[in-house]
């Protein structure tokens, strides 16, 4: 199972994450069969905040490592007791 087969899963199909991407049905499509599931690089991000499928578990010829690619966690601002 690629990464973008266990994102689709997720959303519960096909449609229902090209939707929630914004993009036509036959576009994600033709990354799951013309593509063998190779995302554009600008669609990794918004499917990890959608499905919670990483980056690298996308792509992991451009994103090698586990945390590559995934967005900074947000730094606690309180000042030290």
């Amino acid at each position: 199972m690629t990464g973008l087969d266990k994102a689709i899963k997720v959303a519960v199909n096909q449609r229902r994450l090209a939707l929630m991407l914004g993009i036509k049905p036959s576009s994600l499509n033709r990354w799951v069969k013309k593509y063998n599931g190779r995302v554009p690089e600008a669609h990794l991000l918004k499917i990890y905040e959608l499905t919670g499928v990483t980056p690298h578990e996308i792509r992991p010829d451009i994103h090698p490592n586990p945390t590559s690619g995934l967005p900074p966690e947000p730094q606690d601002n309180k000042p030290g007791a």
